[in-house]
């Protein structure tokens, strides 16, 4: 799970670095990448700090200008703690504070949560908050638009951009494919989303978006990486085929697919898990 490592920290603070991870955890963008047009369209915009973890204010596609806003991030990064196996939290009240983050990744103001209007470690690894201010006041104030949610299955292949706020940080690869079932820890997550090797994410982008650079929309939220080499541990996620047959792919990171999201939230941005075509796991 990637939430803050203490070493990064430190070694932060060491180096006197402002938005990057120390050298020895830093990704290493090729020159092909840092030059794909597609990619320079992806910004900070619309991306949220947390205290421990990454963000982004969230809209569906049928979301209006005056519901509240969204914003999404991890299951594993609520500040309640991590949800047991089979636990599902839904409209628990909240206050906490998030940074917006602009399209340069400097922070123009602070949002605050009205409730977590969802937040599960089971299938999934997704939070979902509900906040004070609607997308029209957010906009009027900081000129920042939502994110959008794809309603659709990503597709393996895509060129992928896996935003950071907590370190202001985007990192560019592709889907490599998708894990039929994935186990780390006590939890499992059903169709996670697998990326190419350039997506060395660390700790502290849990719950960066995952904006398809074409569509410029979210398909997922990241989440975890295989970080020793172990099977099935925390921090060491495997992946499981349908046939049960385990791999460990050390050094590769993972993300929640988040098109399942759309159909569970209806009018006012209301999360309903009764809605038709809703899979998200219920309390």
């Amino acid at each position: 799970m990637k939430k803050p490592l203490a070493g990064a920290l430190l070694a932060l603070l060491l180096t006197g670095a402002a938005a990057v991870p120390a050298a020895a955890s830093a990704p290493r963008e090729t020159v092909a990448q840092a030059q794909a047009p597609a990619v320079a369209a992806v910004d900070f915009a619309g991306t949220v700090a947390l205290s421990n973890c990454s963000g982004s204010v969230v809209r569906t596609p049928s979301s209006l200008p005056s519901d509240p806003a969204l914003v999404l991030s991890n299951g594993h990064c609520l500040e309640t703690g991590m949800p047991g196996p089979g636990q599902v939290v839904v409209n628990k009240r909240s206050s906490r504070s998030f940074t917006l983050l602009n399209s340069a990744g400097t922070g123009v103001g602070t949002l605050r949560a009205s409730k977590i209007a969802y937040g599960t470690m089971t299938d999934t690894d997704i939070s979902i908050y509900q906040l004070t201010k609607t997308y029209a006041q957010i906009q009027s104030t900081y000129g920042i638009s939502a994110l959008t949610l794809n309603d659709t299955h990503p597709v393996q292949g895509s060129a992928i951009s896996v935003v950071s706020g907590y370190w202001k940080r985007i990192y560019n690869c592709s889907i490599d494919g998708f894990v039929y079932r994935m186990k780390e820890g006590d939890w499992t997550w059903k169709d996670s989303v697998r990326y190419t090797s350039a997506c060395n994410t660390i700790g502290g982008t849990s719950g960066s978006p995952v904006i398809d650079t074409a569509t410029g929309k979210v398909v997922a939220v990241n989440n975890t990486g295989n970080e020793n080499g172990e099977s099935c541990t925390v921090n060491n996620p495997c992946e499981i085929d349908e046939n049960g047959v385990v791999t460990v792919r050390q050094g590769i990171n993972y993300a929640q697919e988040t098109y399942i999201i759309v159909p569970c939230i209806g009018a006012g941005n209301v999360i309903d898990l009764n809605r038709p075509g809703c899979t998200l796991p219920k309390p």
